[in-house]
């Protein structure tokens, strides 16, 4: 199973598509996800503020701003 880690913040309006997007995948793939405030962290909110989302798939940065269904999947697949 994958490991997703989504960092975001509160009032994000992409964050909250990518977690849409997330939520309607899951049947769909072997992964859980999990979303971590980045306003939360004064060394998070450093390295992420300009860039959320930001996802991670198994500890590797897959993607930011935006996510397709169908990237999302392809690079789930690519780390098989």
């Amino acid at each position: 199973m994958h490991d997703v880690v989504v960092y975001s913040r509160p009032g994000c309006h992409l964050c909250d598509i990518l977690k849409d997007t997330l939520t309607q995948l899951q049947g769909q793939a072997d992964f859980q996800w999990r979303e971590v405030d980045i306003d939360t962290d004064p060394e998070l909110r450093q390295k992420f503020n300009d860039e959320i989302p930001v996802v991670f798939i198994d500890g590797r940065k897959a993607f930011k701003y935006r996510m397709e269904s169908q990237q999302f999947l392809r690079a789930l697949a690519s780390r098989r």
